[in-house]
């Protein structure tokens, strides 16, 4: 090897064995640089997701109006499709059948709303007044009237689907279930007959609207109506507890 390239070898072995090693504390520095994405961050909405939600919208809205105008049995799905001014096809990316848009149509607006009335109730019970369980009655007739158009599609789904059926029976018990002091002031012992009693006043109040309002077989008004079934509800939803003379 020739002088020169001595040279140069020994001084490049040189910078290799005395070479520094990298200060780890510098690469953690710029690693912690980096974007870390939350692992709970919420994501925004994409232009996709905003129109597959006004579409799933507009299927719901679609439905609620057929339904209403002829009942659950005769509605088709792509009548409710063509309603919404979209396919076959794209209804069944968002739901699998009629029944599942029913359930829907249920769960995402009649139901909390009944859950939401009977927390109310709750709250009337509580406090120990007639005059504001007669009032709570004439506001459970405005909310049938509001809900009223629906109520023939809902008893046949519940007639023909042994689905929908289920759905039914669930969301009826979810009623008493909603009003938590109501079934604390009754015994143990006796709590499946408290539910009984708000589920009994569930189907006295849907029976009556529906021959009342609907079918126009009774004759009264909806105050006095208000009036009578506040003297036979408001003693049968009091527990032992609130009879007079209990301890």
């Amino acid at each position: 090897m020739s002088s020169d390239w001595h040279c140069v070898y020994r001084r490049l072995s040189h910078r290799l064995v005395h070479r520094k090693p990298q200060d780890g504390n510098a690469f953690r520095r710029r690693e912690m640089r980096l974007p870390v994405k939350a692992p709970n961050a919420r994501q925004t909405p994409t232009l996709r997701d905003e129109q597959k939600s006004q579409t799933r919208a507009r299927l719901l809205d679609a439905a609620k109006e057929l339904f209403t105008a002829r009942g659950y049995a005769a509605v088709r799905v792509d009548e409710i499709a063509a309603a919404a001014g979209a396919s076959r096809a794209t209804f069944y990316l968002h739901f699998t059948s009629k029944l599942e848009v029913l359930r829907a149509v249920a769960e995402e607006g009649t139901a909390p709303s009944a859950r939401h009335f009977y927390q109310d109730l709750d709250r009337v019970l509580d406090t120990g007044s007639r005059a504001e369980f007669v009032a709570w009655m004439t506001r459970a007739i405005a909310w049938f009237h509001e809900y009223k158009d629906l109520l023939p599609a809902w008893d046949e789904a519940t007639a023909l689907e042994p689905e929908f059926r289920e759905i039914a029976r669930r969301g009826i018990m979810s009623l008493p279930e909603s009003m938590t002091s109501y079934l604390s002031r009754w015994p143990e012992a006796r709590r499946d007959e408290a539910r009984l009693r708000v589920e009994l006043l569930v189907a006295q109040l849907e029976r009556f609207f529906t021959r009342w309002a609907m079918q126009g077989t009774i004759d009264v008004t909806a105050e006095q109506a208000a009036e009578v079934l506040g003297d036979i509800w408001y003693p049968a939803l009091q527990s032992p507890r609130d009879q007079p003379g209990s301890a």
